[in-house]
């Protein structure tokens, strides 16, 4: 499994990396996993781009110093601070229309098990009016993890957010940013990983992430910094 770290010197250079990791998993028939910070950005999803307070949203991400980026992968808009752990696994599949619940089912396993070593006592869901609500998210205190998944010729993603200690920090800038979008949205709802007594370093929680989703398959690491 190729296993790449690190991120990219700007946010649209650092999801080219994830583009090209799928393109390349596609082509190698070979899982990939990557566990990174993204830079600091309010993410919207598709659905966000064709609200009515769209525009209005993304200079609410600005004003509090989060720059508005647009992605594919997931739902409703998410906060990255920089210190926030972004993960996914790339998976060769055969047939589209096979795996997808037991792809999500297989990350929440890996999810759990990689926050129980950081000492997080978390379970499955998510509480009322949460940010980017789906049915696969981990909750402890909080929503801690949010998962989303694509599936495309050849392969399928598994990708999600995990907030460490930045709680505060995006509860706030979501609050704006979902009430221009007329989205219900409660700051309650974020948890986090240092919240619910795990660490407040997100390359712990990085680490974490990064054996459990890899697993028992031998791991061949690249960085992006050579």
């Amino acid at each position: 499994m190729r296993v790449l770290r690190g991120r990219a010197e700007d946010p649209e250079a650092d999801r080219a990396v994830t583009r090209t990791l799928v393109e390349d998993a596609r082509e190698a028939e070979e899982g990939a996993v990557r566990v990174w910070t993204p830079h600091r950005q309010v993410a919207f999803g598709r659905r966000d781009t064709h609200a009515e307070g769209y525009a209005t949203a993304r200079t609410a991400a600005a004003d509090r110093g989060f720059p508005p980026r647009e992605r594919r992968v997931g739902g409703r808009a998410v906060a990255y601070t920089g210190d926030t752990v972004a993960f996914a696994r790339v998976t060769p599949v055969g047939d589209m229309r096979v795996g997808i619940d037991e792809r999500y089912e297989a990350a929440e396993r890996d999810l759990l098990a990689a926050l129980d070593t950081l000492g997080v006592d978390a379970r499955p869901g998510e509480p009322p009016d949460s940010f980017c609500p789906g049915s696969h998210s981990i909750q402890a205190d909080g929503k801690v993890v949010g998962l989303a998944q694509r599936v495309q010729r050849g392969v399928a993603l598994t990708a999600g957010i995990c907030i460490v200690a930045e709680r505060e920090a995006i509860a706030d800038v979501l609050a704006a940013v979902y009430d221009a979008l007329d989205q219900p949205f409660d700051p309650a709802s974020v948890g986090s990983v240092a919240n619910a007594g795990g660490p407040s370093d997100p390359n712990a929680v990085v680490d974490a992430i990064e054996d459990a989703l890899v697993g028992g398959h031998d791991a061949r690491v690249e960085r992006l910094d050579g």
